[in-house]
């Protein structure tokens, strides 16, 4: 959610992730799909005397190159073409826009291939005509679903969303048939950003409500007295580009700006005037609330009954973000029982909200269309960013907001699966481990190998890593083309270090280790020597296992999900919590026990399959020999 800041790479190998870009996705139907050069005419220098040749391609078509006249063998006979302009455009990639675009984008598209816009689809018409097409552009409204991957017969490589969300195109079945999708991040960030500062200052002085009485034929000063919003505090929750952004304009109107993030380090917010607080914190001290967080399991109805509860009473809501984020049941509590004053809303659960939807009917509640993005240069914007995107995917070009991953190479993947499966893991453990509103900014990995640095390709392991750290708490996708990308994004270094060690050449990985640096944990026993948040695992059997916390080593399968507690090492522990667990039909799927000193301290590392209620871990912690704990998702 963090706005670029400068980052250093880590020190894996430079080489191409990857040359062409489809050339090792196998495709479902080989007779439909295109081939990986899709446009080799503009790819060829034409200062020596050229002429066209035709060479048949593996779908029983033809393909156009330009070849150095002099060297020619075949030229091409034009009989069958009505002019040259058919013939170029029979090689030129076909791309099919189902929803509207702005003209600055179709212009991009237009100069490149051939450009087809059919609006108003319906999901039967868009899997008959798909098979046709070498990219689709959609927004929100067009459904990409594996189906329509399953149409298009292998020849559709490149999916692009004009705008942030990607929840309408099926992921898994885009990377299984070979397809990249790309989206439009960073076109819609000021817009998205005015609009929340629009709805706050709309919302302070009823600007709407008053609009509404005053069409009714009413004058009503005294009703719409509304509120100042100089010397206010005004939480951001969600450091982000839009977060950030609405932190600028705000402070500019005289509010006291602070932020959550569980990720934006502090020295790039306290470089724009603005205070990283806990989340509770944010809550207890805020005015004003303005959400940018996305919506993720996490973050789902985060603000509900409880939450609400905590907050100052006569607080005000804007949300420009995912209504998801919000229990719209427990706001329209929270509004008639005046914990919130008011609600300004552009996003909701369900879109379009019931027409007798209460919290849209609430005589306090100011609310929008999901106009966050609905300005004339946004949209030009989106157009020209999605539509430069697509072009550069479908010319091989690594795209920085792609957000599925292209094929690995079937060898590294087969020897490395595991690995991958235990990297990712690594740094889910690692950022759940952490507290405090300071974020991550600094992760070492050590991996421990007899391989000569140069036999050991780590590219996809930090991918993996990054992809552990940083999904749990955003709305990225995190994959092989974009993870360096986005962890800079983030403001997350990580670096990489090889360790040498005497193990068997048969096996790629010894182990790996994920230092955190400069955190608060939720658990004190996962802080090494060093005071860093320390995690390291092995590949055990084709299984992950973590196999060190802090100074502590534990062996404990990394499935399902797990429980960690320190406590004083004595005779019935493993015994008093595996009988708390079974009485809430929690299912113990691996247990290790981890120790200092006999019968001093112990950590105990407990692998479960389901996730236990509240009541479950209070009774947990409540043991007295217990003496921290921590429940992990994995």
């Amino acid at each position: 959610m963090a706005t670029p800041i400068a980052s250093s790479s880590s020190s894996s190998s430079t080489k191409p992730f990857f040359t062409p870009l489809f050339s090792s996705s196998p495709s479902p139907s080989p007779s439909s799909s295109r081939p990986s050069s899709l446009l080799s005419f503009h790819q060829h220098p034409t200062s020596t005397p050229t002429s066209l040749k035709l060479s048949h391609s593996h779908r029983n078509s033809h393909s156009l190159s330009v070849v150095n006249a002099l060297k020619t063998e075949e030229v091409v006979s034009l009989s069958n073409f009505e002019n040259l302009e058919d013939l170029i455009s029979e090689d030129r990639p076909s791309i099919l826009v189902s929803e509207k675009l702005g003209d600055a984008g179709l212009q991009v598209l237009s100069g490149f291939g051939k450009v087809e816009c059919c609006y108003d689809l319906s999901p039967e018409e868009l899997c008959a005509r798909i098979s046709k097409f070498d990219s689709l552009i959609v927004r929100s409204g067009t459904k990409v679903t594996r189906q329509v991957f399953e149409a298009a017969k292998g020849r559709l490589k490149v999916v692009g969303r004009a705008g942030v969300g990607i929840d309408n195109v099926d992921l898994h079945a885009a990377t299984e048939f070979g397809c990249l999708v790309v989206n439009a991040p960073t076109a819609n960030t000021v817009a998205a950003a005015e609009h929340g500062i629009a709805l706050l200052a709309a919302m302070a002085r009823n600007v709407a409500q008053a609009d509404a009485s005053m069409k009714s034929g009413k004058w009503q000063r005294n009703k719409y007295v509304g509120v100042s919003l100089v010397g206010k505090t005004l939480a951001v929750m969600g450091f982000g580009k839009v977060g950030s952004e609405v932190a600028r304009r705000a402070k500019g109107l005289g509010m006291n700006v602070i932020a959550h993030d569980p990720y934006c380090p502090a020295d790039r917010a306290r470089a724009i005037g603005v205070d990283l607080v806990s989340f509770d914190q944010a809550l207890a001290t805020a005015d004003f609330i303005s959400l940018h967080m996305p919506l993720t399991p996490t973050t789902a109805k985060i603000f509900n009954d409880q939450t609400f509860a905590k907050m100052k009473k006569g607080v005000r809501i804007v949300n420009v973000a995912r209504g998801g984020v919000i229990d719209e049941d427990a706001l329209v509590r929270a509004l008639d029982n005046g914990t919130v004053a008011q609600a300004a809303l552009d996003v909701f659960c369900q879109e379009p909200p019931a027409k007798d939807s209460k919290l849209v009917q609430h005589e306090n509640v100011t609310v929008t269309p999901h106009l966050g993005a609905s300005t004339k240069e946004a949209q030009e914007g989106v157009a020209i960013e999605i539509a430069e995107a697509v072009v550069g995917a479908l010319n091989g070009e690594l795209s920085a907001t792609a957000v599925n991953a292209p094929m690995v190479p079937a060898e590294v993947l087969s020897e490395l699966a595991p690995y991958v499966v235990l990297a990712e893991k690594l740094g889910r453990l690692a950022v759940q481990l952490v507290s405090g509103g300071s974020g991550i900014k600094s992760v070492k990995v050590t991996y421990r190998s007899s391989r000569n640095p140069d036999d050991l390709d780590t590219r996809i392991l930090r991918a993996m890593i990054t992809k552990g750290i940083i999904e749990p708490i955003s709305s990225s996708f995190i994959n092989l083309v974009n993870a360096d990308f986005t962890a800079k994004q983030k403001g997350l270094r990580i670096s990489e270090e090889r360790v040498v060690v005497d193990s068997s050449p048969e096996v790629p990985i010894d182990s790996i280790q994920l230092h955190v640096s400069s955190v608060d944990s939720k658990f004190a026993s996962s802080i090494s020597d060093n005071g860093d948040i320390s995690v390291e695992g092995k590949v055990k059997y084709g299984v992950p296992h973590l196999t060190c916390v802090g100074a502590f080593a534990v062996d404990v399968s990394l499935e399902g999900n797990l429980i960690l507690c320190r406590q004083v090492d004595q005779p019935g522990m493993i015994g008093k919590v595996g009988n708390i667990l079974a009485k809430h039909n929690v299912n113990v799927n691996f247990m290790s026990v981890g120790r200092t000193y006999r019968r001093k301290q112990a950590v105990m590392a407990i692998g479960i399959d389901e996730e236990p209620n509240k009541e479950a871990l209070n009774e947990i912690g409540d043991v007295p020999a217990i003496e921290e704990f921590v429940f992990l998702e994995l």
